[in-house]
């Protein structure tokens, strides 16, 4: 039996561009191992030079298709593309399944490409835990742009604009794509619409539809991104390029306006306090049969109000993360 690689070891292989090291991290961050969070915390610092552009359309739509041929059509730009694709977990084992890897086997054996398939387990947004761990992994080891496809989109599942720089949305002919846009809060979320499955009959239909739901709904101005439409067709090979170029255009115009700072600004802020909903979340799972039996019993009696008892709760939690800090420093 071979040793256990540390994870800071992992780390300085992922730097120098190791996609076996870089696996075993996003392994170890999915499983929770909290002895790799050093390495990870270092690999942030070399983090921020990818172009992170999110995926997402209600299933169905034919994302994993989408990501496929977009990814074959960077690449023979000769820049390097991961992809983070995120399946749904089992409701019964909590696994996922892992289906891109399938529908994605075209890639596996391209060196500039790198397929990770993560299970959701249990969140919510489309996203998985680890999902923006594994990108700051594949971004400090090199990748140009990487492609997070999300669950599928629903009302509440708009998680990725606020983990990409560019947010693609995917529309397909005839599944009410548009009603199900409005209701989602989609619409606004995009920075490019795009219409698969453009060789059916109904699909120009959609495309209309979506320029001009845009046009009544989008800003005007000076410097304004204006979100554009692009029709794509797997079987017939159709408006890959111009979706990759509307991509490339996209993240021009965050840098040209500033905006890719403040972008990226929102994004951390963003993921500080899903990180900090979710130690308050396990520490409430950890402390159930103590201290929450003890509030809820004195709420029940009616000796506190809920609102008292919740915060007590929040005093006893921050009281455990500081003597934790204090305890255990990160080093």
């Amino acid at each position: 039996m071979t040793d256990r690689v540390a994870s800071a070891e992992l780390a300085r292989r992922v730097l120098d561009g190791n996609l076996r090291a870089a696996a075993r991290l996003i392994t170890r961050v999915e499983s929770g191992d909290e002895e790799c969070r050093p390495a990870l915390a270092e690999l942030y610092r070399h983090t921020g030079h990818a172009h992170v552009v999110g995926i997402t359309g209600v299933p169905g739509c034919g994302k994993s298709t989408l990501v496929t041929h977009l990814a074959r059509t960077i690449r023979a730009d000769g820049r390097s593309v991961g992809v983070v694709a995120i399946d749904p977990s089992s409701p019964f084992s909590g696994g996922a399944i892992l289906g891109d890897r399938i529908r994605m086997s075209d890639l596996v054996d391209d060196p500039g490409v790198f397929i990770r398939s993560m299970a959701t387990r249990g969140a919510l947004g489309g996203l998985a835990k680890a999902g923006l761990d594994a990108v700051d992994v594949l971004d400090a080891s090199g990748f140009d742009v990487i492609l997070v496809e999300t669950v599928g989109v629903g009302q509440d599942e708009v998680d990725i604009v606020q983990a990409a720089h560019t947010t693609v949305v995917v529309s397909a002919p005839g599944l009410g794509d548009d009603i199900q846009a409005i209701k989602a809060g989609v619409l606004e979320i995009a920075d490019i619409h795009v219409v698969s499955k453009a060789d059916r009959p109904d699909a120009n239909r959609t495309v209309s539809e979506l320029k001009t739901m845009l046009m009544m709904s989008m800003p005007r101005g000076e410097g304004q991104w204006y979100t554009p439409v692009v029709p794509t067709s797997a079987e017939t090979d159709l408006g890959f390029g111009e979706l990759r170029d509307a991509m490339d255009r996209h993240r021009g115009h965050l840098i040209d306006s500033g905006a890719l700072e403040a972008k990226r600004s929102e994004i951390a802020a963003n993921r500080m306090l899903k990180i900090a909903e979710g130690i308050v979340r396990e520490d409430f799972r950890r402390q159930r049969e103590s201290e929450l039996a003890d509030v809820l019993a004195r709420v029940s009696r009616r000796e506190t109000d809920p609102h008292t008892g919740a915060r007590e709760l929040l005093t006893a939690v921050h009281s455990r993360i500081r003597h934790e800090s204090t305890a255990d420093p990160v080093q």
